[in-house]
């Protein structure tokens, strides 16, 4: 019985980490192998999937777009939800719990009922195909979840916190940048890594709103046919690459998402 409690969980993280193994093993054999037989390793191990995306500005431009617009839509949704979780947390007012439950309506929504409104919307506007355009269309779903994981963070805090800063002497302004938020940090470091990875990962209305300087690497991934078919090892490469900035986020978050999947109330 004693192994079988290593063994289960050892089981279970290995079936999870096999499609991960196969992409990455994908990303250094050339298509013709990939379509031609099943092997576990390289048979003709390569590197030029790697070297395309490196060399070529429109892969390595999808990559640049991509982290433009997710840190843009993260500074966004964190400086709108931060406020607004605050009033949550700290007042109680005419219809409050109705519009807390309206704001994650919002996040309830899936993506494809916005993309023709926003299509519409930034053409007419200007915002056609900017980095801006795709961060602020993220926010609609970002900023409710932003405002309520941190809403449970800061009803974890007492409010003799706030208290004791307004009888010191502190300006709200000042209370809230230099100690409230760092009581809340684990919380704004969870929020933003869940910010970040629904916009790193959405591609419809990325590419939606996207046509050529903003183009996201999620979007240019799709046009990878050619008249021999889809280049399947530079896509597993492609792939592969953008598996890292999600890890290095989950890295530095790692000891703060189980507070973040409870909302802070744990």
């Amino acid at each position: 019985m004693k192994r079988l409690g290593w063994l289960i969980p050892a089981l279970y993280i290995l079936f999870l980490m096999l499609p991960i193994y196969w992409l990455v093993t994908m990303s250094f054999k050339t298509t013709n192998e990939i379509l031609g037989s099943f092997t576990l390793f390289p048979q003709s191990f390569t590197l030029d999937n790697y070297i395309t995306i490196f060399t070529d500005p429109t892969w390595y431009w999808g990559y640049f777009n991509s982290i433009i617009y997710v840190s843009l839509n993260t500074v966004i949704s964190l400086a709108v939800a931060l406020p607004a979780a605050y009033a949550f947390s700290r007042y109680r007012f005419l219809g409050d719990k109705h519009l807390f439950f309206w704001l994650l309506t919002n996040r309830m929504a899936p993506a494809a009922v916005f993309a023709l409104p926003f299509f519409q919307l930034y053409s007419s506007v200007g915002l056609f195909d900017t980095h801006l355009a795709v961060a602020l269309a993220h926010t609609l779903f970002n900023v409710p979840l932003a405002v309520w994981i941190l809403e449970g963070f800061m009803s974890g805090v007492p409010r003799q916190l706030d208290e004791t800063a307004y009888v010191d002497g502190y300006s709200f302004p000042r209370f809230f940048v230099k100690i409230f938020m760092p009581t809340i940090a684990a919380g704004i470091g969870v929020t933003a890594f869940f910010c970040f990875m629904f916009s790193w990962v959405e591609l419809l209305l990325a590419k939606t709103l996207t046509a050529v300087y903003a183009k996201p690497i999620a979007a240019i991934m799709t046009r990878t046919a050619s008249t021999s078919g889809y280049e399947l090892g530079l896509l597993a490469a492609a792939g592969t690459l953008t598996i890292i900035p999600g890890a290095i986020v989950i890295y530095f978050v790692r000891n703060n998402l189980a507070k973040g999947f409870a909302l802070g109330r744990v």
